[in-house]
């Protein structure tokens, strides 16, 4: 029954709320915001918990400060996707401001593909559609929502932005293979790459702290050659601001699974860069670090992981 009302709520918020102007939504989402905000749940606790890393000096009372912007933030993300299926093209450009993209320019120029990684963070689908529009069409990977149903309305959502993308799950279990082959076809891939509490994730210390990230974005990298450029967002006022940080390059020393490391550990260097100054823009709601982990999780990881702290499981599922 709660799988149903959810997905009855985005499909009331595709069918009305792209209709009615933006000068109405957006008072009415941040309203919403501050009233999930004021109730203090345990997602809300957590967002504090996670931002107290990214701000050691900030008092108890500007941390909820921040998170309460964040959570405007957060529900911004969603009345922008319930508008954007009706945004032209020139409305989604417009909307989009783009730092270095000459990166973009000049590892596609290369032929090998682009691998951008990003965090949870602004509104990647009005991100990727303005990459589209400016002549990147890409290929990304989905978690496989439930129901059912609420899937195939994110699915039919994205493609209608021009992306090509990816069951997580449920698909014919070679993601790497198919981002490869993209890859190797000089395309552009979009993976969100800030959180992976499993057995395959690689550890990385983040403002501090030790946590595990994807190791798919530089397992591509290191077998096609593509360009891994992280890619940090930002709202502005109308629109939103992406950075897109330098290249991280493929270690010339080392094997397979250090050079995988270094490589994870510089894509979170440049996403913490990012989230410290627009910490708002950061939608992590989850438990992140492994020392917010319970015991039971965390041993599950820990007896993942062999004495030089790598991953023992294969990197390929991690795409």
């Amino acid at each position: 029954m709660r799988q149903r009302l959810v997905d009855a709520g985005y499909g009331l918020g595709w069918s009305l709320v792209k209709w009615l102007p933006e000068a109405v939504t957006r008072p009415v989402f941040n309203a919403a915001a501050d009233v999930v905000w004021y109730r203090r749940g345990g997602g809300i606790e957590q967002f504090e918990a996670n931002l107290r890393r990214v701000l050691p000096d900030a008092s108890d009372e500007e941390i909820k400060k921040v998170s309460r912007e964040g959570m405007r933030s957060y529900l911004r993300y969603f009345q922008e996707a319930f508008r954007l299926p009706v945004w032209d093209e020139k409305t989604v450009l417009e909307r989009m401001t783009i730092a270095h993209l000459d990166r973009l320019e000049e590892a596609s120029a290369r032929g090998k593909g682009v691998i951008f990684a990003l965090p949870h963070m602004g509104n990647w689908d009005l991100a990727g559609a303005s990459i589209t529009a400016r002549g990147y069409p890409f290929t990304t990977v989905a978690e496989r929502l439930k129901p059912e149903s609420l899937y195939e309305r994110f699915l039919e959502y994205r493609q209608s932005l021009g992306m090509e993308v990816l069951p997580l799950t449920g698909g014919d279990g070679n993601i790497f293979g198919v981002l490869a082959r993209r890859l190797r076809e000089g395309r552009l891939i979009c993976l969100l790459a800030d959180r992976d509490l499993t057995r395959n994730g690689i550890p990385v210390q983040f403002f501090g702290e030790q946590t595990r990230m994807p190791a798919g974005p530089a397992a591509l990298s290191i077998q096609t050659g593509a360009a891994l450029i992280p890619v940090t967002l930002a709202y502005r006022r109308v629109g939103i601001h992406a950075t897109l940080h330098p290249v991280v390059a493929v270690p010339e020393e080392g094997d397979r699974k250090s050079k995988i490391a270094a490589m994870t550990q510089g894509v979170a260097d440049a996403f913490a860069a990012g989230i410290r100054k627009h910490p708002q823009d950061w939608h992590m709601l989850q438990r992140l670090w492994l020392s917010d982990l319970d015991a039971e999780r965390l041993a599950r990881i820990e007896g993942a992981v062999d004495a030089n702290g790598n991953g023992t499981a294969p990197q390929r599922s991690d795409a």
